[in-house]
């Protein structure tokens, strides 16, 4: 990358530049002439200067050419011989003219400022582009120092500022500096001393201002660093936050950003208190220039050496000129800082290992297979710190074998597998696949033909099936329908992306070949993956994932009917199952004792949390409803019963005792809440309590089940006005453009609910032991009868992992990776201590899996695997045995556990 800013700019955008200048330098005689205009009609039409006598005109517009003596000394040549107006119809016509050449300086402006400003974008694009290609071709070990949140923050954040200035790095100045200039020439040419003194002034600001900013500059630098540090600080603790909670950490975090903090305020402040005192002492020298022209012009205009026109032309100069002159000394200001910043950015992002650019191109040729396998000859890693990772080591490894690799902890083994992915790069010594160096061959090579896990089990954010498909979008295959339904636009993407040599490659495009995994379209991939999950007993999970799914009935319209479906045959077959006791379904013209006051009176799913039976209680609308059908009170009085009954009941008990974890309407850290809430309450009236205290007492009812905590506070009467309520309530819900509730109908799909609740559409008792769970098990079943698995397998494939796929256990995502894995249809698989958190049994069970999988398979592959416990290793045909990073045997197991005590050792731990 350039090393200067003004460098790169000029670089990337110097035909955008070229044009922009030119744009400007062709506004100047239209700003130059309306400075002119205001003296021509002061001392013209207004003062009377040559209409002396009435009936006097002058000639507007009259244009000559003008040719020196020296060339031609006759007549003057005109070229438009002008048009003669009175007085009034002169000062209209010099005023018209004034208003157009304002109008078409202001129209130059927004020409400029719009062209600059999709050029500043292009370049900003660009820039950040760059950054980002530059980070996918560091070195892996560049990671293990630099923070993620650091990275993100540099290239989304700090590079922000440069794309403000990109536009202005040429254009300012010439535009300002233009502008400034015309306006001295001006001032020159209706008085020299005026003008020797503008000059001397505005020199003088050129030279001061740019001296008092250096130590802003510095500032600016460590407020960036300041920055930058937080960033990554706060990165680290929302990624360790678990670690903070079980090590009563929390305080020491604070501590750490609170001085971070401080440093970056103390920082601000000071940069604060410097601006402003470079911007007083700017607006100081102008407004002593305006002093000097008011004494000094007035003078010359008392004397009689200035006439009033050419002062009010001065001074309407001057007025323009602040603006140029802070311009210009802004732009200075800004061009220093963002150099700063930008000099702080490239020094980041430098490398001196950077992968070759073309070891990441797309190809269009058919990748072919491993044909070979491994030869390491002297192989020596070496790590950033100076450790000696691997040395000496030479084995070959062929495309066919099942290899494993064990040795003592930071024996070598695991860095051993991380060099043949590619994940470690050699520091000696050669490690070649088919006869080529591995850090020679294509990412479009190795990446297709070589899979690889360890122990890491991070996802973006996505679904399952996004997860699992990642590994086969190696480039674009099929058009998107934005190119083949809009091509215009696609055009447009491809267009700008050239222009700031951004990829050309359309996001939005099929990238996963099924031919190259053997398949031909996404059903044959969906049941490919239905088969690995199976095989590495997965199956389970994904369907309970589905059933605790969503669906859309738009795009679903069938599915939807299926589960209606399999709605009304549970609901028929309740009291064949022994369910008729405890479960009972959603009714709109029925009071549900098993769900809560809140959930009878809303009947529906929330679909924006301030309709969510926690949030009832300050509900505007609900309140409002309440009110009018008298309930208000009622729940009021009934939700001061329930919390003294509570209070005087638990309240003595210990927070940690077992009772609390049944109370589903208080948890035991509220009870002073409401103890001091009833105290002040007492026997006050609702209108007579303040806000606070009413939602906190209406929070309890809404949270009440009779059922469940009897307190003996709903009666039938009270369940009847509930009903009234609810359908007050839903035919107000209705009436929105968008209902907040997806309300429960026995006859329709509700689309914010899940599958499972979907079939069930009602409660089950909570006092029932094992209650759910036999549901559970018996709507699964009814999905099995009714042969839905295939779609609810489907829906648990767009189950939502979350950011780093934390709505999933390790052990799924460890699975999840394996599963990825072999979807790739790799020629060899690594594993490096992968699946470290399922028991041993499992370990060892799916190890055996896909070891027979790799030799019975029709596409059989091989496999290089680091097992977490060397006994593991038995089931392969060769071994591989390390030593403080040295390759000690290379044997059969059996003949190892016979000759080698150091792996019978392993074999024993």
């Amino acid at each position: 990358m350039e090393p200067s800013l003004l460098q790169y700019i000029w670089k990337n955008s110097k035909k955008e530049q070229t044009v922009a200048l030119l744009i400007i330098l062709a506004s100047m005689p239209t700003y130059f002439l309306s400075l002119e205009l205001p003296k021509q009609i002061v001392n013209g039409p207004i003062q009377g200067v040559g209409f002396d006598n009435p009936g006097d005109i002058a000639t507007f517009m009259r244009i000559t050419l003008p040719l020196p003596d020296w060339i031609y000394s006759g007549d003057p040549i005109v070229l438009f011989s002008g048009v003669d107006f009175e007085r009034v119809g002169y000062l209209m016509a010099l005023s018209i003219s004034f208003l157009l050449l304002v109008s078409a300086n202001g129209l130059f402006k927004l020409v400029v400022n719009t062209f600059k400003g999709r050029m500043g974008e292009r370049v900003l694009r660009r820039l950040r582009f760059q950054l980002f290609d530059r980070v996918l071709r560091f070195p892996l070990s560049r990671f293990r120092r630099t923070k993620a949140s650091e990275i993100s923050s540099m290239i989304k954040d700090e590079v922000e500022p440069m794309g403000q200035f990109i536009g202005d790095a040429f254009t300012m100045p010439l535009f300002e500096g233009g502008q400034a200039a015309t306006a001295l020439i001006f001032i020159f040419l209706q008085d020299f001393y005026l003008g020797v003194m503008t000059i001397v002034v505005v020199l003088f600001q050129a030279w001061l201002i740019p001296q008092l900013r250096k130590p802003i500059i510095r500032l600016s630098k460590q407020r960036q660093v300041a920055a930058r540090s937080l960033s990554g600080r706060l990165g680290e603790v929302v990624e360790g936050i678990s670690d903070m909670h079980v090590n009563d950490t929390s305080n020491l975090e604070r501590s750490n950003i609170s001085s971070i903090l401080s440093r970056l305020f103390f920082i601000r402040f000071d940069l604060f208190k410097r601006n402003f005192t470079v911007k007083f002492l700017n607006n100081f020298l102008l407004q002593f220039l305006q002093f000097l022209f008011y004494a000094l012009g007035g003078y010359f205009a008392i004397r009689g050496s200035l006439d009033i026109g050419q002062l009010v032309a001065v001074i309407a100069a001057f007025k323009d000129l602040p603006g140029p002159i802070r311009g210009l000394i802004n732009w200075d200001q800004k061009r220093t800082l963002v150099e700063a910043r930008y000099s702080q950015i490239v020094e980041q992002f430098a490398a001196d290992t950077l992968l070759d650019e073309d070891k990441q191109k797309t190809t269009e040729e058919s990748v072919g297979k491993i044909s070979q396998g491994f030869s390491v000859s002297n192989l020596g890693v070496v790590d950033d710190t100076g450790s000696t990772l691997l040395e000496r080591t030479s084995v070959e490894i062929g495309i066919d074998q099942h290899v494993a690799i064990v040795g003592p902890v930071n024996g070598g083994a695991s860095h051993f597998s991380q060099v043949l992915s590619g994940v470690l790069l050699p520091t000696s010594g050669r490690i070649e696949l088919d006869g080529k160096p591995l850090t020679d061959l294509p990412e479009s090579f190795t990446g297709r033909r070589i899979s690889f896990i360890d122990g890491n089990s991070y996802f973006p954010q996505g679904t399952i099936l996004d997860c699992l498909t990642y590994v086969l979008k190696h480039q674009p295959v099929v058009a998107s329908v934005r190119d083949r339904e809009n091509h215009a636009s696609y055009l447009d993407f491809v267009k700008e992306a050239k222009l700031t040599q951004n990829s050309e490659l359309d996001y939005e495009a099929e990238w996963i070949d099924y031919q190259d995994i053997g398949l031909e379209n996404q059903e044959e991939l969906i049941e490919e993956i239905r088969k690995i999950l199976v095989f590495i007993d997965m199956e389970e999970e994904i369907r309970g994932f589905g059933i605790r799914g969503t669906i859309d009935p738009q795009t679903h319209p069938e599915m939807c009917d299926q589960i209606l479906q399999a709605r009304h045959t549970f609901r028929s077959r309740l009291e064949k199952l022994g369910f008729d006791t405890f479960v009972e379904p959603f009714d709109p013209e029925k009071y549900n004792n098993q769900s809560t006051l809140g959930e009878n009176l809303l009947f529906g799913t929330a679909l924006i949390s301030e309709f969510r039976s926690e949030k009832l209680s300050s509900n505007i609308l609900v309140r409002e409803i309440l009110r009018k059908q008298g309930l208000e009170q009622t729940l009021f009085e009934m939700g001061k019963e329930v919390a003294t009954t509570t209070v005087d009941l638990f309240g003595d008990l210990s927070t940690d005792n077992p009772f609390f974890d049944q109370l589903n309407y208080m948890d035991a850290d509220d009870l002073p809440e409401y103890r001091a809430a009833i105290a002040r309450i007492g026997g006050s009236n609702l209108e007579d309590v303040s806000e606070v205290d009413r939602e906190l007492i209406l929070r309890l009812p809404f949270a009440y089940t009779e059922t469940r905590n009897r307190l003996g506070l709903l009666n039938d009467e009270l369940k009847t006005r509930i009903l009234k309520t609810r359908d007050v309530l839903r035919e107000a819900l209705s009436r929105m453009d968008s209902p907040p509730v997806a309300f429960f109908d026995p006859e329709q799909y509700n689309p914010a609910a899940t599958v499972i609740d979907n079939i069930l559409l009602g409660r089950v008792a909570s006092n029932v032991a094992e209650g759910p769970e036999r549901v559970f098990q018996a709507i699964t079943d009814l999905l099995d009868e009714l042969e839905l698995t295939d779609e609810i397998f489907r829906i648990g494939l767009d189950f939502n992992v979350g950011t780093g796929g934390k709505r999933l256990s390790e052990s799924v995502r460890q699975k999840l990776h394996l599963a990825r894995s072999l979807l790739k249809q790799p020629d060899i698989l690594i594993v490096n201590q992968a699946l470290n958190t399922l028991d041993a049994r499992n370990q060892k069970k799916l190890l055996e899996r896909v070891v027979k999988k790799s030799k019975d398979s029709a596409k059989p592959f091989g496999v290089i695997w680091v097992p977490m416990n060397p006994a593991l290793s038995q089931v392969f045909d060769r071994v591989l045995l390390f030593k403080d990073g040295e390759l000690i045997a290379d044997d059969a197991p059996q003949n190892l556990v016979k000759e080698n005590e150091l792996y019978r050792s392993l074999l024993a731990i």
